[in-house]
């Protein structure tokens, strides 16, 4: 996520959700995030765009990526 955050950093903000942290337990209820890795592209509406759970390889945000910041 480090690399992908310094490229796409100034168009999309990058969040970490950690599953033990208590500050957290609003967005975790909100997105159903239950365990990790678990992964949210969400509109800034509140939307969830695209979701990937377990290991994702770096290509498949990146696709993602670009396809919602041509809209």
């Amino acid at each position: 996520m480090n690399g992908l955050e310094s490229e796409y950093g100034t168009q999309i903000e990058f969040v970490p959700i950690n599953i033990d942290d208590p500050e957290s337990t609003a967005y975790k209820q909100q997105y159903g995030f239950r365990y990790q890795p678990h992964f949210l592209l969400v509109s800034p509406e509140g939307e969830v765009i695209e979701e990937w759970l377990g290991y994702t390889d770096a290509a498949f945000f990146e696709q993602t990526f670009a396809t919602v910041l041509e809209n």
